[in-house]
């Protein structure tokens, strides 16, 4: 590629909007342009960028699936037979829908579960056509309600994801372990720095999911790991032993007037007690719906006082409570639910049914849940279901019956494993790249896809899904691997192989030295890019720190003696080498490198 023909230009300044390293210098190095609010044109570098990922991908993948290519606008009848057609339209908002001229609604697809159970459910009948796994590449698309961070959050981007269906859980689980080998493999030969992390399954569904992240300081999502290895979990999944509370200063029952401290730090300050000491008593509206109609749910939750709710953790111990569908969980406000006056921030456990207001969309009584932590306090202070009124010396069994435990606590680093109580939890800043699933038969049993087993009965298959974010990917590693300069591309990714920079162009010599260079790299089957432009030697060195490309060969006065001169752009390196030797020895760097590697 001559950058004097290409669709190629620069930019000194960093665009407004970027947040991120990663994403400015995609910007600003000519690899993407903006075009709307997570919107992003892919030019000719990032093209390549791309394609080499897509390869690196496939390379992993022969032999465990089979390439294919669903369409990406998909009927509503598939979604509807799911039962995500709420969710991912009303619910989450996420998904784009379209109509037909006959006014039949469409998805277009932010996932391909439906449609992979209706392809391929249509064609394996037998348990002995079974297993099978598919994949393909393409565009997915999702209604992000802040589309930010670049590539790593957009409301279009390009996708890697797997389906397989199993006979049985055990053959699902081996290809899940199968899938995440091939995660791993890519995330190292590209050489980021990645961990594998339990993860909570979200609208995909399902009993078991693993992400993979590509660790980073602008990461969205928080990681925490034990030192020896053993565990390593998402923020919104992970679990942890609770510190120790020291013993109760309370005696006895006693109710106390405390104005003014609807706080923990207030209240725990009038009492003379530490957070630890103390019960609290959250109220959430739950909005479900129920058969097209919205109706609400009052939640009651209870934890130390020390201690914060995981919203994913709720989120899920809500959903699997309640009847219907759970689109909205927040924290309650005094109007909705209070037929009186609310005591808010000195609520009990035990605050009666009646404080529900009667309304038409409220359903049932309080949905009462305990944090363990919570359920294992004694002598404990909480509110008294009364304005400026708190109580001590309380006890689960005596004044306030136990609600039901769930573990509804955010771990924390600095907290003890459950494997192993000298493990400390650390945390790490993680960008998702990857995420696979155990579905199980979420989507088969929904859709009544069914196979015919062995003992000819009629079975719902075992499903798992896998998806490889490819453009997020990509933007996770020029977070990662770039510098104060700009990116610096691993070998396995870059879109060329040596940038080849002719310092003066009206020179001939040096132009032929070029042209010369270029065809030998080509026909030692590497990717040279060449830039011929008419700009200053300074500015072409820049653009080629900016780019990244692992090698930068320049062509200036060393040929006077038939040498250029080659810079490694990992580590700033330089050596001087015969021009007629250079394609020889890029090529033997590449493949030690690659060896290197694994």
């Amino acid at each position: 590629m001559k950058l004097s023909e290409s669709l190629f230009r620069t930019w000194r300044e960093t665009p407004e909007g970027a947040e991120t390293r990663g994403i400015q210098f995609l910007l600003r190095a000519g690899y993407v342009r903006r075009v709307g609010s997570g919107l992003y044109a892919h030019l000719p570098l990032m093209t390549r960028v791309m394609g080499r990922l897509e390869g690196l991908i496939r390379e992993e993948l022969e032999g465990v699936s089979q390439e294919v290519s669903f369409p990406v606008l998909q009927p509503r009848a598939l979604w509807e037979a799911s039962g995500r057609w709420e969710a991912y339209t009303q619910a989450e908002g996420i998904m784009f829908t379209v109509m037909d001229r006959s006014g039949r609604a469409h998805a277009l697809g932010p996932t391909h579960e439906e449609v992979a159970l209706d392809v391929v459910g249509g064609l394996v009948r037998s348990y002995r056509d079974l297993p099978v796994s598919v994949y393909q590449f393409g565009r997915k698309f999702r209604d992000e309600l802040r589309p930010r961070f670049g590539l790593l959050r957009t409301r279009e981007f390009v996708m890697k994801d797997a389906y397989s269906f199993h006979a049985d859980a055990a053959s699902l689980e081996a290809h899940f372990e199968a899938m995440s080998g091939v995660y791993g493999r890519v995330l190292s030969r590209l050489g980021v720095a990645w961990r594998a992390v339990q993860a909570d399954s979200g609208n995909i569904g399902g009993a078991e999911s693993r992400e993979f992240m590509v660790l980073s300081d602008v990461g969205e999502d928080e990681v925490l790991f034990t030192p020896d290895g053993r565990y390593a979990a998402n923020a919104e999944r992970a679990a942890s032993r609770a510190s120790m509370a020291a013993p109760s200063p309370f005696v006895g029952f006693a109710r106390h007037h405390t104005p003014g401290t609807t706080t923990v730090a207030g209240a725990c300050a009038a009492l003379g007690c530490d957070a630890a000491h103390m019960l609290k008593n959250v109220l959430y509206d739950a909005v479900c719906l129920r058969a097209g109609r919205r109706v609400l749910r009052p939640v009651l939750v209870s934890l130390r006082g020390d201690h914060s709710v995981n919203p994913v953790k709720l989120w899920n111990a809500v959903q699997a409570r309640v009847d219907g569908e759970l689109v909205g969980l927040e924290v309650a406000q005094p109007d909705i639910w209070a037929a009186g006056a609310l005591p808010l921030g000195y609520l009990a456990p035990d605050l009666p049914d009646s404080a529900i207001a009667a309304r038409e969309d409220v359903v049932g009584s309080f949905l009462r849940l305990c944090d363990p932590a919570g359920a294992a306090l004694r002598d404990f202070t909480t509110g008294a279901n009364d304005t400026d009124w708190h109580v001590t010396g309380a006890n689960w069994g005596a004044q306030y019956a136990l609600p039901e435990e769930v573990d509804v606590r955010q771990a924390r680093a600095g907290e003890a494993a459950l494997h192993d109580a000298t493990q400390i939890l650390g945390s790490a800043r993680g960008i998702e790249v990857g995420h696979v699933f155990q579905l199980g038969t979420r989507y088969s049993a929904a859709m009544n896809a069914t196979f015919t087993a062995a003992d000819g009965s009629e079975r719902p298959f075992q499903m798992g899904c896998y998806g490889i974010g490819v453009s997020r990917l990509a933007q996770a590693v020029a977070e990662q691997l770039s510098d104060e300069w700009g990116l610096v591309w691993p070998d396995a990714l870059a879109p060329f192989h040596a940038h080849l920079i002719v310092v003066d162009v009206r020179n001939d010599a040096q132009q032929k030295a070029a042209r010369t260079l270029y065809a030998a790299l080509r026909a030692a089957g590497l990717a040279p890019l060449l830039d011929d432009r008419d700009e200053r030697a300074g500015a072409k060195f820049a653009d080629a720190d900016l780019l990244g490309v692992p090698y930068r060969v320049t062509l200036g006065r060393t040929l006077e003696r038939g040498e250029v001169e080659l810079k490694d752009r990992r580590t700033g390196e330089t050596l001087t080498l015969p021009l007629e030797e250079v394609a020889g020895w890029l090529s033997a760097r590449f493949r030690e490198r690659a060896t290197r590697a694994g």
